[in-house]
């Protein structure tokens, strides 16, 4: 029996939409319940904050409920590992941070390793670090104060939210950048160590802009430089850190992982429901309120964007020496 070529092409085409069809019913299908975003941190903190906005989005666009729960612990280890062991269902997802690419060095024993056991999804936001100080502080600028700390070596000394904190790792970020001699100081957060800065107990810090740009606009901190590599809108007379010492940049982040293996169908659902939502303009004014700049990356963008950042804080803490707090 011959078949004529229209047919062939039409059942050539129709098998080809075969293999199509199960994706598409577990799309239409997901998600048919509630999703979990595990935050590492308590409530309040920016990457809670904007972790909750971006789970309104993502409910509004797919009808579920995203809520977050927070799992503060261990520099947010204890979330990450719980996630890492939750099935690759697309039902829970972790917040990663800066944390996750400092950790990863700063701790000799984990139980998972973020760049094998955990999927990128989306990055939501990147937030620069500032380099500021006391007002009665000799120096104005950056150039001023490390020609200040090399005349008076080894009796500068930093404030940081903690042992392994970004702050921390900037802090020694610049010393390796620089060749200067500072000590570091820990506190249990960045409220008593902005309030040691402010009281003059403490010569310096690079904190979260967010944290601290209410302090620089009172005139109760001097910024010196910020760590981005361009001004920033929320400081737009300070220059970058990077002026001085080219190369310098930080920034906290946060974005979505996943278990490894889950589907990468779902993985691309929540990438798009996150992009869009950045696109909002109240969550993008949010998030610039909050001193950060929107990160809509595709899941493979954000991957990359983690493993520099794991590559980069590797070298300063085998610089530093750092351990966690």
């Amino acid at each position: 029996m011959r078949v004529s070529r229209r047919t062939l092409l039409r059942l050539g085409a129709g098998a080809a939409a075969l293999p199509a069809a199960p994706f598409v019913a577990r799309a239409q299908a997901y998600p048919s319940r509630p999703v979990r975003l595990i935050v590492g941190f308590a409530a309040g903190q920016a990457i809670d904050i904007l972790a909750r906005l971006v789970g309104q989005a993502l409910s509004e666009r797919l009808g579920q409920q995203f809520i977050v729960e927070n799992r503060p612990g261990a520099g947010g280890n204890i979330a990450t590992e719980a996630v890492v062991r939750s099935p690759p269902d697309g039902y829970t997802f972790i917040v990663i941070g800066a944390n996750n690419a400092i950790n990863a060095s700063l701790y000799d024993n984990l139980n998972f390793n973020v760049l094998r056991d955990v999927v990128p999804v989306a990055g939501i936001y990147r937030v620069p670090q500032v380099m500021e100080v006391n007002p009665n502080f000799p120096a104005h600028s950056v150039p001023e104060f490390i020609a200040y700390a090399k005349a008076n070596s080894g009796k500068i000394n930093f404030a940081s939210a903690g042992s392994g904190s970004v702050a921390h790792v900037t802090g020694e970020y610049f010393k390796m950048m620089t060749g200067i001699e500072m000590q570091h100081i820990p506190f249990r957060g960045a409220p008593p160590a902005l309030t040691a800065l402010i009281g003059g107990q403490v010569d310096v810090m690079f904190d979260n802009l967010p944290s601290s740009v209410e302090h620089i606009r009172t005139g109760r901190l001097r910024p010196l430089g910020v760590c981005s590599p361009a001004r920033l809108p929320a400081l737009p007379d300070v220059p970058p850190v990077a002026d001085t010492v080219p190369g310098f940049e930080t920034s906290a982040f946060a974005g979505l992982g996943a278990p490894k293996g889950t589907p990468a169908e779902i993985i691309e659902i929540i990438n798009k429901g996150v992009n869009a939502g950045l696109a909002d303009p109240k969550i993008s004014q949010r998030i610039l309120d909050l001193g950060g700049t929107p990160m809509p990356l595709s899941p493979d963008g954000f991957g990359k964007y983690v493993a520099d950042e794991t590559e980069k804080w590797a070298k300063v803490v085998k610089f530093s020496g750092a351990k966690p707090g």
